[in-house]
């Protein structure tokens, strides 16, 4: 299995955290977010790491990885970064990593166990990170709403109750090889009727600049099975300084186990 970990955003809510740096540069412990991810794969068997770089792609540089750059980072988004490495994302499993996020190994392995096409983890007790880590908590529910069988049904919806938010997608995918080239088919598909519109595109403001929980919504639409692995804690994003911040004073005030083991 190989690994993709997107990596190309400038990470602008971040301030003055991301001046001098690509978001996945920002500094936890000592360690960067990247290089706990890369640590923390490789932990967990998987040695074949490929990085999606964008802003400043000369301040990403963690030995034993491969690269791909995204040159139009700042007009696109994250499923265009990851068609940067498509050459390798269609052949044989992938694990796909968004680049401003660590986690535990168990989260990981527990994914990898998967056997169906598409996996998408999600956290079965989020509600207490997410109060704990945003004032204003319920300003940010996005949908993720699946059947008794954990197929997902509707993901990504940032206009939904929180009812409908059944589980919190954290960002860690895993695609079989099928699953990756319906991925790329149904990406070409809408490309070649979207690329040059400025309209919105599902719940993205176009699709140069879709989300990949919008590509995940649009494959559920085509009838691709799209399942939730479950999980419980044990991974942050950082997203914001207030992010950066806060995880600072868990970690000072001996908080942090609450919601990840370092």
């Amino acid at each position: 299995m190989k690994a993709i970990v997107c990596a190309a955003g400038m990470g602008t809510r971040l301030g003055r955290y991301s001046e001098d740096k690509p978001k996945c540069m920002l500094e936890i412990g000592g360690e960067s977010l990247l290089e706990r991810q890369v640590r923390t794969l490789k932990k967990s068997g998987i040695d074949d790491i490929g990085v999606v770089r964008g802003y400043m792609p000369e301040k990403i540089n963690v030995s034993s990885v491969k690269y791909y750059d995204n040159p139009n980072f700042a007009r696109t988004n994250m499923v265009v970064s990851l068609m940067t490495a498509e050459r390798e994302f269609s052949k044989g499993e992938n694990l796909v990593c968004y680049g401003d996020i660590i986690y535990e190994n168990r989260l990981i392995d527990k994914l990898k166990q998967s056997g169906a096409d598409v996996s998408v983890l999600v956290d079965d007790d989020w509600l207490p990170y997410w109060k704990a880590r945003l004032d204003n908590w319920e300003s940010d529910i996005e949908s993720l709403v699946y059947d008794s069988n954990s197929n997902i049904i509707d993901i990504g919806n940032p206009k939904c109750d929180l009812s409908d938010a059944q589980s919190r997608y954290i960002g860690l995918i895993k695609f079989s090889e099928k699953g990756a080239r319906e991925f790329v088919r149904i990406f070409y598909e809408n490309k070649e009727k979207c690329w040059d519109s400025d309209e919105p595109w599902l719940n993205s403001k176009s699709f140069k600049q879709a989300y990949i929980t919008c590509m995940l919504q649009e494959m559920i639409n085509q009838n691709v099975d799209v399942v939730a692995v479950h999980t419980e804690r044990g991974w942050l994003e950082f997203d914001t300084e207030e992010d950066v911040n806060r995880v600072g004073e868990w970690i000072r005030e001996g908080k942090i186990k609450q919601f990840i083991n370092l």
